[in-house]
């Protein structure tokens, strides 16, 4: 007897300890039938059902009650598994230059609802993050869904582990400014379930796209990305953001391009993040930036509209080649196995990729023949999605104390 209950007790161990992968698996589209998520854990069939049953009992999946085979499968018919459409989510935001963008983001990164907010960003970031929470809580009433944790993305190198934006170059903030304790107030202020996160928004696209997106599959990722101002970029190692010692890795908007260029807001002169942006694209194909829409709307209309205008051609030329510059010598550097490439870099990859390839080959140690991909991002709002990812993350390591924790 005792024998027995010490075997049952193992198993719903086991169980439980499966979870937390077996929700991962099914979020990133890695297990989209009970079968493959058996082989994937590496567990028993029934053991496998039986997680399955638990994730969808506790409203996180759903499982196709009738097995179907996936079209040209020669094996078992075996249970769908999809994310719960009316499930939890988190809230995620985003603040840049422009303005902010809050949105609830079930499992799967699929953004559920939005609301777009000011298009001024005043110097109080407690006023913002006040501005982005009611937002957010605005869509919670609206939709009535039940809320599992919150997450946001700034323009600025975020510290770690005691989430201050150190240099938000783009913002008014003050340089430390507590934005994740400030962000974590204003959620618990507006009465909204489970922990808060804040990191930098091209680290969170990063995240997104490696679970979501373009970066699927890397076991080195790269990503670099121009937004509304200035240059980030992020390396996902082995599915996890590599930070560095304090969160502040990765800084490729300060790399000199151009040590003759234009004076950067770190005190240098001819960085990737003053050579490469959008600003730069509409200074060199001197047009003067209007207060209509953001800088980085003018750029892609400029980039859609007027590519065959020779001006306009030689400027999204100069941003390239500035861009492949950069991007070879973090080639050299991290010999990542992707590349990809988000805002405005995406559209100019998309402009002329034979170029930007050229370039980066061109000046890399490995010459043409280790010419690394180079793909643009493919979600819309990844760094929202990654912000929602960071919040996502504690219902990922273990659901059950997650959601009693949030409940």
């Amino acid at each position: 007897m005792n024998g027995k209950a010490s075997t049952i007790r193992t198993r719903l161990e086991r169980g439980r300890s499966a979870l937390g992968p077996a929700l991962e698996l099914v979020h990133t589209g890695r297990a989209p039938t009970r079968a493959v998520l058996t082989a994937e854990l590496g567990v028993t069939r029934a053991t496998a059902g039986a997680v399955a049953a638990e994730l969808e009992a506790l409203g996180l999946i759903q499982v196709d009650s009738r097995p179907g085979a996936a079209a040209g499968s020669q094996g078992r018919p075996s249970h769908r598994l999809t994310v719960n459409d009316s499930g939890p989510v988190v809230l995620a935001a985003q603040v840049h230059a422009d303005g902010f963008r809050a949105a609830l983001v079930a499992l799967g990164g699929r953004i559920v609802a939005t609301a777009p907010g000011c298009e001024a960003v005043s110097a109080d970031p407690a006023q913002v993050l006040g501005s982005v929470v009611d937002a957010g809580a605005g869509l919670l009433r609206d939709t009535g869904l039940r809320c599992v944790g919150a997450g946001l993305a700034v323009p600025s190198a975020v510290a770690e582990p005691e989430g201050t934006a150190l240099n938000p170059l783009h913002l008014a903030w003050p340089a430390g400014a507590p934005v994740c304790d400030i962000f974590a107030e204003q959620v618990r202020a507006a009465g909204i379930e489970g922990p808060a996160f804040t990191g930098n928004d091209v680290n969170l696209a990063a995240l997104a796209e490696h679970r979501h997106g373009a970066g699927r599959g890397a076991e080195h990722l790269l990503c670099v990305a121009t937004g509304h101002r200035g240059v980030g970029g992020a390396l996902v190692l082995d599915g996890r953001l590599h930070t560095g010692s304090s969160g502040l890795a990765l800084e490729v908007g300060h790399l000199t391009v151009n040590p003759e260029g234009r004076p950067c807001y770190c005190g240098s002169r001819g960085c990737l993040d003053v050579e490469a942006d959008p600003l730069a694209f509409l200074t060199a194909a001197g047009r003067a930036p209007g207060p209509e829409v953001s800088l980085l709307q003018q750029s892609r209309d400029l980039l859609r509209d007027e590519y065959g205008d020779p001006t306009v051609r030689a400027a999204a030329e100069e941003i390239v080649d500035r861009l492949g510059q950069g991007l070879a010598g973090l080639v050299n550097i991290l010999n990542p196995d992707r590349i990809i490439l988000g805002g405005l870099h995406r559209e100019l990859l998309d402009a002329d990729p034979e170029r930007l390839r050229a370039v980066v080959a061109d000046r890399s140690l490995w010459g043409r023949s280790g010419g690394v991909p180079i793909l643009p991002c493919t979600l819309d709002h990844n760094s929202l999605v990654g912000a929602a990812e960071l919040a996502w993350q504690p219902v990922l390591d273990d659901p059950l104390a997650a959601l009693a924790g949030a409940g």
